[in-house]
């Protein structure tokens, strides 16, 4: 078997991607039901940031503060998701070396990397596509 040496090979091809102008809300709605903890949001094709798990529990407020239920839901559902995520998001191109993605996420602390080709988002490389690498290589 040939080990896969290049991005294109393991790359998240089939996508669940969030319209910039989506409220917390949607986003949590469809992080929750998908079971992502990262979903690249999106501006047509173009990548316009990536909103992670982790950046939707900094926006939350904290449920021991002094607030409503109803005042909790409604900053879920007036907060545009572009105020949370991380805009331009680091990214690299499907002909980048595996070894070079692995290499930035163990250093950075990184869960994903979104694929892009010019400005067009192609794909995703996430740390369950690299463990899936990983087990086929060890013979798992």
């Amino acid at each position: 078997m040939a080990v896969p040496k290049l991005v294109r090979d393991i790359m998240t091809r089939e996508l669940t991607t969030l319209a910039h102008d989506v409220m917390l809300l949607d986003a949590v709605l469809l992080m929750r039901s998908s079971g992502f903890r990262h979903v690249p949001v999106v501006n047509g094709d173009k990548l316009v940031g990536l909103l992670s798990d982790r950046d939707v529990q900094r926006a939350a407020p904290s449920i021991f503060g002094k607030i409503t239920p109803e005042e909790y839901n409604r900053i879920f559902e007036t907060t545009p998701i572009a105020k949370v995520m991380a805009k331009e998001p680091v990214t690299v191109s499907p002909a980048t070396p595996i070894t070079e993605v692995v290499t930035m996420m163990y250093e950075r602390k990184f869960g994903s990397v979104p694929v892009v080709e010019g400005e067009k988002l192609v794909g995703i490389v996430t740390t369950t596509d690299l463990l899936g690498l990983l087990s086929k290589t060890l013979g798992g």
